[in-house]
């Protein structure tokens, strides 16, 4: 090899190692802006705060969600929306009862507020909702009003995270903009998210801009379903009730005593009325109620009337267990049992009066 030859490849060689130590230069260089940019800048945006937010939701990581989540801030605001929202449809309200209800929520909000939190926050750590049990205030209807159906009514339980869409910048403030789906009704809806940044950089969504307005589009919808499906149903639901004054009658005779202690005669005949009549009736409106196709947005109210069915009949048999074993403690878990099946059944009356009044909804019969 001549010394012009062995010279050319030399510096090609050399020209190879430069382009090879620019490009570990370059990527090097790629790799320390992506690491600045990610922990210096993009952590402190709020799609970061967004996507985190995501995370913590598919994890069950309450803490997470809590450090991106105003969680009070929220719940507060949509409380506010919420209870306005309840006396939007009722077209019997006088000006001033509605004050007055007005002033009542008022009064129990921090109580309300607090609980829809809480509801919020045990759905992202045990993956369910859950009603307050124990000496929880807002068990039952200690307030005056029942949780439960604030809950449902508040669409939280029925609304699915579609994607995030775009997020627009304000300074230390921002708007998210949420797809979301109602899953009753599949309705999509598009949540505008308020966002903040805190004093350590961190955003956080601190409450809904048009919670309201995603309120007012679902819930005419729901009525109108509800509507429809009380309609079909209201036959089943008459000759049924004939059918169970005719029982309930019969079952208060049946228990008349002077001494106030029932015969073996008596707790017999009572058992035999329970298995072989009220039972089977109940059964026979379920089965009936349950061949009715359920519009969309009356799913909650075809589910209520399945448990009010599914909870009186455990509380009969446990009844029945009672009276042949003369067990307090049967009689108190029919009696348990039974006060939960009222508290359903006036769920029920509260969704179908609610639903007669709504405006825009015809009245039924």
């Amino acid at each position: 090899m001549d010394d012009y030859t062995w010279q050319q490849r030399l510096r090609a060689r050399r020209a190879r190692e430069h382009r090879r130590l620019y490009l570990v230069f370059f990527l090097l260089a790629a790799l320390i802006g992506a690491t600045v940019w990610y922990f210096f800048f993009y952590i402190r945006t709020p799609e970061y705060a967004l996507e985190q937010l995501q995370t913590a939701i598919a994890k069950q990581d309450e803490a997470a969600f809590k450090h991106y989540v105003n969680a009070e801030l929220l719940s507060s605001r949509a409380y506010d929306d919420l209870t306005v929202d309840l006396f939007a449809y009722d077209s019997e309200l006088t000006p001033k009862t509605k004050a007055m209800f007005e002033k009542f929520y008022i009064m129990i909000k921090p109580q309300l507020a607090e609980g829809m939190e809480n509801a919020a926050l045990g759905r992202i750590s045990s993956g369910s909702w859950n009603l307050p049990e124990g000496t929880d205030i807002l068990k039952g209807r200690q307030l005056g009003i029942d949780f439960e159906r604030f809950i449902e009514r508040s669409q939280i339980r029925n609304t699915t995270l579609v994607k995030v869409g775009k997020v627009e910048h304000n300074g230390r403030s921002a708007t998210a903009d949420v797809e979301i789906l109602e899953d009753y009704t599949q309705t999509p809806f598009t949540l505008q998210l308020a966002m903040e940044q805190a004093e350590d950089g961190h955003w956080q969504v601190a409450y809904i801009k048009n919670y309201k307005a995603y309120l007012d589009k679902i819930s005419p919808l729901q009525n109108k379903d509800i509507a429809d499906y009380i309609d079909a149903t209201k036959k089943i639901v008459s000759d049924s009730n004939e059918n169970f004054e005719v029982f309930q009658n019969h079952f208060k005779r049946l228990n008349s005593s002077k001494t106030g202690h029932l015969s073996k005669q008596q707790k017999q005949t009572i058992a035999a009325l329970i298995e072989d009549d009220i039972i089977p009736a109940l059964q026979e409106r379920q089965t009936k109620l349950d061949a009715i196709e359920v519009p969309a947005g009356a799913q909650y109210l075809a589910r209520q009337r399945q448990q009010s069915t599914e909870t009186s009949i455990k509380a009969w048999q446990h009844y029945i267990k009672g009276l042949r074993e003369d067990s307090p403690a049967e009689f108190a878990t029919a009696e348990t049992l039974h006060k939960q099946e009222l508290a359903i059944d006036l769920r029920v009356q509260d969704i179908i009066r609610h639903t007669a009044i709504s405006k825009n909804i015809p009245n039924l019969p």
